[in-house]
């Protein structure tokens, strides 16, 4: 297993399947329009396949299948249960933004998944439909009863937290996600990929969600240890528990052992990573799996990459790209790099 010059071991691999998504959050994609991925530049699923047991040879064990969003990418559990079929990879998961499990969670299931993450910005109509650009919330809570009773767990519910916009549902999400027997999981508004228009003032940070929560419930006590999880878990007095996500304010750079490889074959170091290791052109060239190898192992054990710790040291931090400077490498997207 190869190990970074930080001391990280590469475990995990997160996979955008493709760049397009049904929906148009603000802090990832508030543009008009974008410059999409060229279909015939998408790797095939035998070529994730090929990849996929590269990375296990390397000592990857979990896997996560992202966008966009993925389940736009016809035939997914057809690749998934390829994926989870290789030797060496332990756990397959997915993030979704829901709206079309309601017709593929069962499907999802039988090919080997096993757990999903849905995000949920809002439990409110009007601003679900503010925040994502369209009137999806009813299918994305239908989504998520979809995959509870397609046994999907553990459930884990997402929510990216913008002061002003959705900090007063704090306490609305953790019931609710406890209702459904998931958990509720906190992100710090990110300054990366399509999130043209954060400003620092709208980060919610980890302390204050901290103290909300335990201010209405009681008490908020440390979970379980994450390891490198992203995660931070926390307990109400009640055995909840809930996650929140500092990549913004209190970055977990030092324990990051993810790479990211978007849906035509470039590997990513970092979600602030400028610049991407193609994998694709070796792979139709006609490199072998030791030769992939090679190229892989060689990329992580030159990784330096802390990108959230850089940006935090930033006196005066923006956006990490503007629109333009998007449309012309569509590969700084969060929606390309599976964020």
């Amino acid at each position: 297993m190869p190990v970074d010059r930080l001391g990280r071991p590469l475990r995990n691999l997160r996979i955008s399947v493709t760049d397009r998504c049904n929906l148009r959050c603000t802090y990832c994609m508030p543009e008009r329009d974008y410059v999409w991925l060229p279909k015939a530049e998408l790797l095939t699923f035998a070529e994730l396949g090929r990849l996929v047991r590269v990375f296990a040879g390397l000592g990857v064990q979990r896997l996560r299948l992202t966008g966009g969003e993925p389940l736009l990418r016809s035939d997914l559990p057809v690749l998934l249960e390829q994926l989870a079929a290789v030797s060496g990879i332990a756990d397959v998961a997915l993030t979704t933004n829901g709206t079309l499990l309601p017709a593929q969670a069962a499907s999802l299931a039988a090919a080997g998944l096993r757990r999903v993450t849905v995000s949920l910005d809002s439990l409110r109509p009007d601003r679900f439909r503010q925040l994502t650009g369209r009137d999806e919330l009813a299918a994305a809570l239908a989504g998520i009863d979809a995959a509870v009773a397609a046994g999907l767990r553990p459930l884990k519910i997402n929510t990216v937290v913008i002061r002003g916009g959705n900090d007063d549902e704090l306490v609305d999400l953790v019931e609710f996600a406890r209702r459904v027997g998931g958990q509720a999981r906190f992100i710090e508004y990110m300054d990366v990929g399509g999130a043209t228009h954060w400003s620092g003032d709208q980060v919610v940070p980890r302390r204050e969600i901290i103290d909300r929560l335990g201010a209405h419930f009681g008490g908020v006590a440390p979970g379980p240890a994450s390891g490198s999880a992203p995660a931070d878990e926390y307990v109400l007095p009640d055995g909840t528990l809930f996650g929140v996500i500092s990549s913004t304010t209190e970055p977990f750079c030092a324990a990051c052992d993810r790479a990211r490889l978007t849906a035509d074959g470039r590997l990513y170091l970092c979600l602030y990573a400028r610049h991407g290791v193609d994998l694709r052109s070796p792979l139709r060239e006609g490199a072998t799996d030791a030769e992939l190898a090679q190229l892989i192992g060689a990329t992580w054990l030159a990784r330096e990459a802390r990108g959230a710790e850089e940006r935090l040291a930033l006196a005066h931090r923006r956006p990490l790209a503007a629109a333009p400077e998007l449309r012309r490498d569509p590969h700084l997207e969060m929606h390309t790099r599976g964020g």
